[in-house]
């Protein structure tokens, strides 16, 4: 995944943190290797982007993807997101070692997974509804023991899919709270400026233009669920019409073309920069 990233970033990140990132199997089984390299690759998809003169209109981030939104938008330095990044998956980590991840139903609305939810979540067995990605995409996170119930009761009420996630925390819940306390510390410190261009905040979906939105969706991202559904409606009633995916994946492309066939979108995974440069310009002269 990083093979391609400079180096200076790569040396800027042990600098910074004293991780030394490794582009393998390995590496990829520890959250802050995770975290801390999708970043970086999102960091130096932006120095691309700046190098043929791109800049955005408006950002938008799904949970990690944030801290690049920011930088992206001129709110943070790269050096502080690199710092409280590596805070937060630390955090992350030490929360809920065992016994607690996500879980992602596709099929039944936001409406009928919170139903289900309010049947199994207890202070023994706790499970809330998370992230919507799509209409019909509902992400639930909590204990893994309730989170299976509200599985086969979503498999009962004739859910598409109702899947265990690969991931080891409760992310977008209330459990995440703690890391928030030590996000609001971390953030305290940093020097933070207006965003340059709009900002689509996760915990809300809405268009944020002032510092403190986004301060605020830095800091308690992980404690609210994402609003991503939200989000594409929003930057389409701003008249946005042309989105660009940094790397690692091309999943939100994918959840933006089935929403919103006309947009024109750009996956960096895909293309060479030339490429995207071509077309930006060429979709700018319109």
């Amino acid at each position: 995944m990083l093979q391609n990233v400079s180096h200076d970033l790569l040396a800027k990140v042990k600098d910074l943190t004293g991780v030394e990132l490794t582009d393998d199997d390995r590496a990829y089984q520890d959250s802050i290797q995770i975290q801390l390299g999708i970043l970086v690759l999102q960091l130096f998809n932006i120095r691309q982007l700046r190098s043929i003169n791109q800049s955005p209109a408006a950002v938008a981030g799904h949970s990690l993807g944030i801290f690049a939104a920011a930088v992206a938008s001129g709110v943070i330095s790269e050096d502080e997101a690199i710092k409280t990044v590596y805070i937060r998956s630390q955090k992350m980590q030490e929360s809920y070692p065992t016994g607690y991840g996500m879980g992602a139903i596709v099929g039944l609305t936001r409406k009928g997974v919170s139903e289900l939810v309010e049947k199994i979540n207890s202070d023994v067995e706790p499970v809330f509804t998370s992230n919507q990605n799509s209409e019909l995409q509902t992400v639930i996170s909590g204990s893994i023991a309730g989170i299976k119930k509200v599985l086969a009761l979503a498999k009962k009420d004739s859910a598409q899919k109702a899947v265990l996630l690969k991931v080891p925390v409760p992310s977008h819940s209330p459990l995440m709270q703690s890391v928030a306390d030590v996000l609001e510390t971390r953030l305290a410190t940093v020097t933070l400026h207006d965003p340059k261009c709009i900002y689509l905040a996760n915990y809300n979906g809405h268009a944020i233009r002032n510092v403190q939105g986004v301060k605020y969706d830095m800091i308690n991202n992980l404690v609210h669920p994402v609003y991503w559904d939200t989000m594409m409606d929003v930057a389409q009633e701003l008249g946005i019409d042309t989105s660009l995916e940094t790397q690692p994946g091309q999943t939100f492309t994918r959840l933006v073309k089935s929403k919103f066939p006309d947009f024109r979108t750009i996956t960096m995974k895909n293309m060479k920069l030339d490429d995207i440069e071509f077309l930006l310009e060429k979709w700018k002269r319109g």
